[in-house]
């Protein structure tokens, strides 16, 4: 069990943190061996409201990772030792998710493991590659630079996952404010101005009579509109789960107009960049290549990724086993062909996901720039055919009493 304690240094100084033993005597036995003094250890109790809501729970966030990594490389680039970097880290934590997670890794690495094995025991903070790099440069001797790479992946993973979801946003806002006001229209406002025109006996012109059908239908089956949507989504994340299913719909993504494109740019970043730090951190191609397969969501990726691994396996180039599949544009495929003869793989790999991003970025821009007239204009057929059905009955009432 995770055991939380406060003790005092032979300097007098009072640390604390958390130790991993089966109760408190043997926490106890252990921090003194580390010549520390135990004033209190306790188990920490855990927080109701996380039990319950899962989603407030306290975790260790992206951000504070990317942090994390970019600091540890500028030490350990500056002459500190791992564990001076971590105790300079853990000091430093802003959060207590954050300092937990370091103390854990400081007391790890001081019982004799690795940094990645430490690291390895946090699956939902450090990914598989991310291991994996860490892995590799302890071999080779070389943490400092593949921590200093991985911090500027990182760094760049988060820039594009913002910049991609900066432009989502308004749009999204837009689609559910329009359909939260329509069906509070069709709900509450419809049907009332439809018992107005039954008492007034006014001729309905067809686009009001739509609008009342609409009305009628979406007040009486709400729930079951509702129940079908959830369903649905159910099914097809059941669905999504399946080798069938995932394959079916990844394909279908691949197809979309423009976002298609999107999705194709965005995986190939991150193909390029990982196998780029999988290979500049000393991991074998054919390894560094099966690694790579995990990170592309895509599953058509995935499986030629793997297939490229077996190839160059057999002793086939990197360059030309990419160049079997339609889904790696020729410009990586020359890219790679270049790095592999001349010997500098890593660097061509990661220039290309810096090319493929400008172009992510340039698709995202025109896709911003041309989705608000766009949806601008769908909302204002919408708004204009609703005022239109409502007060055309009206007009023609007012007219013949006129």
């Amino acid at each position: 069990m995770k055991l939380h304690y406060k003790a005092v240094t032979e300097k007098g100084k009072t640390v604390g943190g958390i130790v991993e033993a089966n109760d408190t005597k043997d926490a106890a036995q252990f921090l003194r061996s580390k010549e520390l003094f135990p004033i209190t250890i306790t188990r920490k109790e855990k927080n109701k409201l996380t039990d319950i809501l899962p989603f407030f729970s306290n975790k260790v966030r992206r951000k504070d990772i990317v942090l994390f990594t970019r600091q540890m490389s500028l030490m350990l680039v500056s002459g500190l030792t791992l564990v001076k970097s971590l105790d300079i880290l853990k000091t430093e934590a802003t959060s207590e998710p954050m300092k937990e997670l370091v103390d854990g890794i400081i007391t790890d690495i001081q019982e004799g493991s690795s940094f990645s094995t430490a690291i390895a025991k946090y699956p939902e903070v450090f990914y598989p590659v991310y291991v994996s790099i860490v892995r590799a440069s302890e071999g080779s001797g070389l943490l400092d630079k593949s921590l200093t790479r991985l911090s500027y992946s990182l760094e760049k993973q988060a820039k594009l996952k913002s910049t991609i979801k900066a432009a989502f946003t308004y749009p999204v806002i837009i689609l559910v404010m329009m359909i939260l006001v329509v069906f509070l229209m069709m709900t509450f406002v419809i049907p009332r101005l439809t018992e107005l025109y039954k008492e007034l006996d006014v001729e309905l012109p067809l686009a009001t009579k739509i609008v009342i059908y609409m009305s009628n239908f979406t007040t009486v089956f709400w729930p079951v509109i509702l129940g079908m949507g959830f369903l649905f989504a159910f099914l097809l994340r059941r669905f999504n789960k399946t080798i069938e299913g995932k394959t079916l719909i990844d394909n279908l993504v691949l197809k979309l107009p423009i976002f298609g494109n999107l999705i194709k740019k965005t995986t190939l970043i991150e193909i390029a960049r990982t196998l780029g730090l999988l290979i500049g951190s000393g991991t074998l191609v054919v390894k560094s290549l099966a690694e790579t397969a995990d990170v592309a969501g895509n599953i058509h990726y995935k499986n030629a990724i793997l297939d490229v691994s077996t190839r160059v396996e057999k002793g086939i180039t990197v360059g030309d086993a990419l160049s079997f599949y339609t889904l790696f544009p020729p410009i990586l495929v020359q890219l790679v062909k270049v790095g592999e003869q001349t010997g500098k793989l890593e660097e061509t790999l990661l220039k290309a996901s810096d090319y493929f991003e400008a172009e992510v970025d340039e698709i995202v821009r025109t896709l911003t720039t041309a989705m608000e007239p766009f949806i601008m204009a769908i909302l204002g057929l919408g708004v204009g055919f609703l005022i239109f059905s409502i007060i055309t009955p009206i007009y023609k009432l007012t007219s013949s009493i006129q």
